[in-house]
């Protein structure tokens, strides 16, 4: 089983930028969809972006159309997650997991999640 490692959170202001990283464990990674959720305090995990085997689909959550690009590098076994106008409303701990088709909803196994914190 696929394991998943995010990193590149951490605490900026409205407007900056930063980029997530998910790192996996197996190049069989390249096969999946990979997504980005995020959980803030107290609210449900959401989706925010995913992509399909290769690139070729990818989809994002409404609010955050525009400013956040989602990308794959499989010869690094790594998704990102470019993330530029931060908001104070995208403070939350940023979930990457894979599933086995772009159009299910079957998700996991899902890493351990990197703090991102914009103030304003």
């Amino acid at each position: 089983q696929v394991q998943l490692v995010e990193s590149g959170g951490g605490l900026v202001q409205a407007g900056d930028s930063l980029r997530l990283s998910c790192a996996a464990s197996e190049r069989t990674v390249s096969s999946l969809t990979v997504g980005w959720f995020r959980q803030a305090p107290g609210k449900e995990r959401e989706f925010v972006a995913r992509i399909s085997s290769r690139g070729r689909n990818i989809e994002y959550a409404d609010s955050v159309k525009g400013r956040f690009t989602i990308s794959r590098d499989d010869a690094k076994n790594t998704v990102y997650l470019q993330m530029v106008s931060l908001k104070p409303e995208d403070t939350a701990v940023y979930y990457c997991a894979t599933s086995p088709s772009f159009y299910t909803g079957t998700w996991g196994p899902w890493g351990q999640g990197t703090q991102v914190t914009v103030s304003s």
